[in-house]
């Protein structure tokens, strides 16, 4: 019998506390690809707010702990986050230059995924079997497309879900206007992004707007809910966990 892959998941921070059902979905997902799924219950956030904000010695203190998570395996590492994913990899290389933990670092770098990046590229799969009759199309988040260099992947898994039509839209690499800390100090720049994205989906009927990260669509839905616009958003893991 063939072993099974070994995962440790990744839970971002405001997926376990605002969207739980977007991890239990990915677990699912990677349960019925064959995948033993661990987790790890000492894990905390990545960093990234401390870090955008100039926290620089607090981000450090954190990736510290990241390495002492998750450096005490061999096993794959996936998240339901291009944008934690992408900034582990790319800023703990900068913020653990100089620490002791910088070698752990770099074993664990090579381990780590973006939930939809997994399925494709160590799973090599694009079909989970998943239902989701619907028209919608992708957002591109910042950190999956320029930090992760994500782009096939998710779309390649989401042509393969049942009863999905999936369309680009004109904007779909444009940035939401989220990042962070961003939407908080520039308010009405970041708002205006907002519409910018959901006015392009708008413009080729979709129903639903789908990301690999919660983050751009959890703002986005913010924008949506408030205009009243009939649209809605969704992480990939839960459409392709639909009808499994």
């Amino acid at each position: 019998m063939e072993k099974a892959i070994q995962v440790d998941i990744f839970i971002p921070c405001f997926i376990d506390q605002l969207f739980p059902e977007t991890g239990i979905n990915m677990v699912k997902v990677l349960e019925k690809l064959g995948c033993t799924v661990h987790y790890n219950k000492n894990q905390t956030c990545c960093g990234q707010p401390s870090c955008n904000s100039g926290f620089q010695d607090e981000a450090r203190a954190i990736a510290k702990k990241f390495c002492k998570d998750f450096g005490h395996s061999e096993h794959y590492i996936v998240a339901p986050s291009g944008s934690c994913v992408g900034y582990i990899a790319n800023q703990y290389d900068h913020l653990l230059k100089n620490a002791a933990e910088y070698n752990t670092f770099k074993k664990i770098k090579p381990r780590l995924f973006e939930f939809a990046d997994f399925l494709v590229t160590v799973l090599q799969t694009t079909s989970v079997n998943a239902v989701f009759p619907a028209k919608a199309t992708y957002h591109d988040g910042c950190g999956s497309l320029r930090e992760c260099h994500i782009k096939s992947q998710p779309r390649q898994l989401l042509e393969q879900v049942k009863g999905l039509s999936l369309t680009e839209m004109k904007e779909c690499e444009t940035c939401c206007g989220f990042g962070g800390t961003f939407a908080v100090k520039y308010e009405t720049i970041s708002i205006g992004m907002a519409q910018t994205k959901v006015e392009s989906a708008l413009a080729v009927d979709a129903e639903y707007i789908i990301s690999s990260d919660l983050s751009c669509l959890m703002h986005l839905d913010a924008y949506i809910k408030k205009q009243n616009i009939p649209l809605k958003t969704m992480h990939i893991a839960d459409i392709l966990a639909s009808g499994l």
